[in-house]
């Protein structure tokens, strides 16, 4: 039975390909990257750039540009094709199969991309709105005609720009079109939004970090006014700026305007001491402890998970390994025991680190799932998870460079450079302090990557659902646009 027999649609609805779509003039001639000696290789790849946009950097129905490649303006205009642009729909079509986004205004004015990746160009947006293109393609129907064309779960899945002509595209009326896209703006507009504010608060806690547990900075701050000649309160002045930003003149308005929290950056100043002491890192603020990675922290490599598949298909974890930390969550394309040690086990807010391959350290946002070897769970009964997530961070370019080092395929780390990599720990009364900003801010930003992750399931799972459906719609569209009858039947 062919596709045409399996859908049933409104009498205005239109059943149609892409081929015809591009005939019509409603699309361009959908374009993937280049082939061959022309295609970009690593060694093509800069520092800055134009990013260069693979399968595996459409990320929950966008592009990450945090982790593309690079390669020059110059070199990427004398290509022939594969020149993406804001308001592009993009789908994966080879290896990794049905992969979508939508390319969003940026710094860049196009995008290049690979030989996996093919731009849809919507000519005609009276006809076809680029947003309900998108939701289409994350819908069912769609996905399970790519996955059977392109032979999806074989190591040769491909589908070329010949065979995605012939794909069938279903039509609504543009009223509903727009319904479907104000849904998917309504959603990404707010997981936009997320993004920025974490963007801010990740600024924020870095700097607040450098200055007191890196730089020292308010301690210094002591130490000058006091060589200077300055009385005590001169010192807590000095420090109270180093911390604040503020020179004294907004200090005196601060402590008129905003006494309390005048009150709380006098109190934060107290507790930097006006001298250093040696230690096994040099000068630090006396007082204070001088304690490598692994004496703040249990660093818990996970398992070699091939060795614990799960007894039952419907009962298990979804391995995470390196690359499901890059993507930020379980993909299940690998399953393992329900029944490991739950040393293994990493829940959302787990702070995670790779010590081979891609070193990384994030807090995970993905989901009870299991760790895989070359990955450690970071925990501590005695310290707070925002000191030992920011020291192990502080850490992680010097652990880059000794893996990059390293004459072997994956770098790596081994847990002696735990043991040399020294942070500075101050007093508990200060730990508790700096705990009320910098856990704050680490706790509110896996609240924001936790509700992003809930925006993207509901929008990549109510909107096909709403294309085909499954969910009736109230608005003031004309019944048959707002209460469809089911488009798909018989393709489950």
């Amino acid at each position: 039975m062919s596709f045409e027999d399996s859908v049933v649609l409104p009498e205005d609805w239109e059943l149609t390909t892409v081929d015809q779509l591009v005939k019509s003039g409603t699309l361009a001639k959908p374009m993937d990257g280049n082939h061959g000696g022309i295609h970009p290789k690593a060694s093509d790849y800069v520092e800055y750039g134009i990013p260069f946009v693979m399968a595996s950097d459409l990320q929950g129905s966008q592009i990450d540009l945090s982790n593309c490649k690079f390669i020059a303006e110059a070199q990427a205009r004398k290509l022939r094709k594969g020149f993406a642009k804001a308001g592009d729909v993009l789908l994966s079509h080879k290896a990794t199969i049905g992969r979508t986004a939508i390319v969003q205004e940026s710094e860049y004015s196009f995008l290049m991309l690979t030989p996996q990746v093919t731009y849809y160009r919507v000519l005609d947006s009276e006809k076809l709105v680029p947003n309900y293109l998108k939701a289409y393609f994350d819908s069912h129907f769609f996905q399970s005609i790519l996955s059977l064309w392109a032979g999806a779960g074989s190591t040769r899945a491909y589908l070329g720009i010949t065979g995605q002509l012939k794909l069938p595209v279903i039509v609504p009326p543009i009223a509903f079109q727009n319904l479907v896209a104000s849904h998917a703006e309504a959603l990404n507009d707010k997981i936009q939004i997320n993004q920025r504010i974490n963007q801010t608060l990740e600024q924020m806690a870095q700097a607040i970090f450098k200055s007191w547990f890196v730089d020292f900075e308010p301690v210094k701050a002591k130490i000058a006014a006091v060589e200077a000649g300055g009385s005590e309160e001169d010192a807590l002045l000095a420090a109270m700026q180093a911390i604040s930003g503020k020179g004294e003149p907004q200090l005196i308005q601060l402590q008129t305007e905003q006494p309390e929290q005048y009150a709380e950056l006098r109190a934060t100043a107290k507790l930097f001491p006006s001298a250093t002491q040696d230690s096994g890192l040099g000068e630090i603020p006396e007082g204070w402890e001088c304690l490598a990675l692994d004496e703040i922290a249990k660093y818990q490599n996970g398992l070699a998970l091939q060795k614990f598949r799960p007894e039952n298909e419907d009962d298990y974890l979804p391995v995470v390994k390196i690359a499901q930390l890059k993507k930020g969550y379980a993909d299940g394309e690998e399953k393992a025991s329900p029944n490991i040690k739950p040393d293994c086990i990493i829940h959302n807010g787990d702070v995670v680190f790779s010590w081979s391959g891609s070193l990384m350290v994030d807090t995970w946002c993905g989901g009870k799932a299991a760790l895989n070897q070359h990955l450690f769970k970071v925990t501590s009964d005695t310290h707070p998870k925002w000191l030992y997530f920011h020291f192990t961070r502080h850490h992680l370019e010097e652990f880059q460079r000794i893996a990059a080092d390293k004459a072997v395929t994956m770098g790596h780390i081994k847990r002696e450079h735990l043991k040399r990599a020294f942070c500075a720990i101050p007093e508990q009364s200060l730990v508790e302090q700096a705990g009320r900003s910098l856990s704050n801010i680490l706790e509110k930003q896996i609240e924001l990557r936790l509700e992003s992750t809930n925006l993207s399931t509901l929008r990549d799972t109510l909107l096909p659902k709403l294309l085909s459906g499954e969910l009736s719609v109230i608005d003031d569209l004309d019944q048959r646009a707002a209460e469809p009858r089911r488009a798909i039947q018989g393709v489950e």
